[in-house]
């Protein structure tokens, strides 16, 4: 075989081989199929985690059983989707990488909305809104944000309690982050001011006054009428998940349109809330 002819096989095969590579490429560069919603509906229910520690939202009561708010509004959604629900409590500090890992289907636990968890997560329609209030006893001097300058302050570790706090540069700046303390739980939060280790908590308004009511704390405690931002609560998803979050969201307005979750909504805040 002359050296001409060799070189000719030789050419065509590492053509070949490339068209082979570029051929595999193109498949590995291919959107992958998004079978959220149909693996749901083949399992019959979805996977809701939740920090079981954040009344109303979800929390475990004394026998055990989670419930709140949101687990009931988890349950007429999924009833409005022909599939049911599975309570899983989480360590809130791993939220994202238990949804992503495939753990859990969904966070839903008065999870609030924020352009960081964008970033991790696929976020339904908002339904419900609250802001992170300032809590100190009854007796304290702290009247303003500008009264927590030098102050110790509490909140949940993970929770867009420090969000908002970093967020407000001036009252940040004015604490210093030296001077704040984080905690896994907020019933912790509010226990370090309480003992007086902790000169305010942030914390989410929702929650607190729902708890203080509960656990007959009202006149141990003051709710500053001075907060931060408001923001929103909405169901939390993997990226890329939009079948499902849309099958959720769909239910969501079946829920709002029919008279569902303003009835959920009296029966744990007293009052309708829903967005």
């Amino acid at each position: 075989m002359n050296i001409k002819k060799i070189t000719t096989l030789a050419l065509a095969a590492v053509l070949g081989v490339s068209a082979l590579t570029g051929c595999g490429t193109k498949k590995a560069d291919e959107p992958k199929k998004d079978t959220s919603l149909a693996k749901v509906q083949e399992q019959g229910y979805f996977t809701l985690g939740l920090d079981a520690d954040f009344a109303p939202m979800g929390f475990t009561q004394d026998d055990g059983q989670i419930v709140g708010f949101d687990i009931d509004l988890a349950n007429a959604v999924a009833k409005k989707m022909g599939v049911n629900v599975e309570v899983k409590p989480i360590d809130w500090d791993a939220k994202a990488m238990e949804l992503s890992t495939g753990k859990i289907d969904v966070i839903w636990n008065g999870f609030s909305i924020s352009d960081e968890r964008r970033q991790e997560v696929l976020f339904s329609n908002p339904y419900l809104s609250t802001k992170q209030s300032v809590i100190v006893k009854a007796d304290s001097d702290i009247k303003t944000k500008a009264d927590l300058a030098g102050k110790k302050i509490a909140l949940q570790d993970g929770s867009t309690s420090e969000d908002a706090v970093k967020a407000d540069a001036a009252t940040y700046e004015s604490i210093g982050d030296e001077n704040i303390s984080r905690f896994k739980e907020n019933s912790q939060v509010l226990m370090e001011v309480d003992a007086g280790r902790a000169d305010a908590a942030v914390i989410d308004e929702i929650f607190v006054r729902y708890y203080l009511q509960k656990e007959n704390m009202l006149d141990k405690f003051v709710v500053l009428e001075e907060g931060f931002d408001e923001e929103d609560y909405g169901v939390g998803g993997r990226l890329g998940d939009y079948s499902l979050m849309e099958a959720i969201n769909k239910a969501l307005d079946e829920c709002k349109a029919d008279g569902t979750t303003s009835e959920i909504s009296m029966k744990w805040f007293g009052e309708d809330l829903v967005k």
